[in-house]
């Protein structure tokens, strides 16, 4: 079976939204540079279409590349652990939100001390190591992920999501799995880490923005359309939301053969060369 193919959305004048998955996405997944999607980019920042980063990764991290991405949207953190939306972005009050440092901010997920205390407690369970972030030091992330110091010290900063690694085979992910859905919480795998979390997923998260984006959407009466964009297994709920489910290949030009999902897109091209031509196939 093929593909399907990429689509306009010009058929007919609509409002449209991108949601996107950063590392192994929009950034490349061994230089975290967005370089090659600059062009796709650009369009959408002429056409003021909102892209809505959706990550694992923290606020912390997600802050300073928002500046470099001219970004002034909402953000989704930590696997859907919080949707953070900027003071005023939306014409009317949002609901469960907190107001803190000039942002909006919905917390789904589970507090991160909680998550540290189950991870020790499985591993004694299961009679595994397994190391999360909190348990490495910031030598050990630089080396595992290759970010710089700074962007490692930048990770750690969590509160919703604990990755970790699993140092011993005898660990089944069988046994990992009924230990954590035992506790309450649920695990998903990254480009890198395994994660821990509450019940919350990326999925959650963006069915939250997308119902606010179709309340300001009607107050115009302008049709709405959502578009996603992942590279990997967490990124399946974000996919599962949106309208038009994108998927970009891994570096090996293969696709995560865990995603199946009808009317998926396969974009062709790995990370921010796959996104950029997606993109633009999408706005032609």
């Amino acid at each position: 079976m093929h593909p399907p193919k990429l689509s306009t959305i010009n058929e007919s004048p609509r409002a449209m939204v991108i949601f996107t998955d950063l590392d192994g996405t929009l950034l490349d997944g061994s230089t975290y540079s967005f370089d090659a999607a600059q062009e796709a980019l650009d369009e959408l920042h002429t056409r003021s279409v909102p892209i809505v980063v959706v990550s694992s990764k923290t606020r912390a991290e997600i802050e300073p590349l928002r500046a470099r991405l001219r970004n002034e949207h909402p953000f989704i953190v930590e696997n859907g652990g919080a949707v953070i939306v900027p003071s005023g972005y939306f014409p009317f009050q949002l609901t469960s939100a907190t107001v803190r440092n000039h942002y909006s901010i919905v917390e789904l997920g589970t507090s991160y001390g909680l998550l540290r205390q189950a991870l020790k407690e499985i591993a004694q369970e299961l009679e595994v190591e397994l190391r999360g972030y909190g348990d490495m030091p910031v030598e050990e992330i630089v080396m595992r992920t290759g970010l710089s110091r700074q962007e490692a010290e930048l990770a750690k900063q969590r509160d919703y999501d604990e990755p970790f690694v699993v140092d011993n085979e005898r660990c089944t992910l069988d046994a990992l799995t009924q230990a954590i859905t035992a506790r309450g919480l649920r695990w998903t795998k990254g480009d890198r880490f395994h994660h821990l979390m509450g019940v919350q997923d990326k999925g959650e998260a963006v069915r939250y923005l997308i119902e606010c984006y179709h309340r300001q959407a009607d107050r115009h009466r302008d049709p709405l359309i959502t578009v996603g964009i992942g590279n990997s297994l967490n990124d399946l709920p974000m996919l599962k939301a949106v309208d038009r489910p994108i998927l970009v290949q891994q570096p090996n030009g293969s696709y995560e053969q865990d995603i199946e999902l009808l009317g998926l897109i396969h974009a062709p091209g790995p990370g921010p060369i796959g996104w950029n031509r997606a993109v633009l196939s999408l706005l032609a």
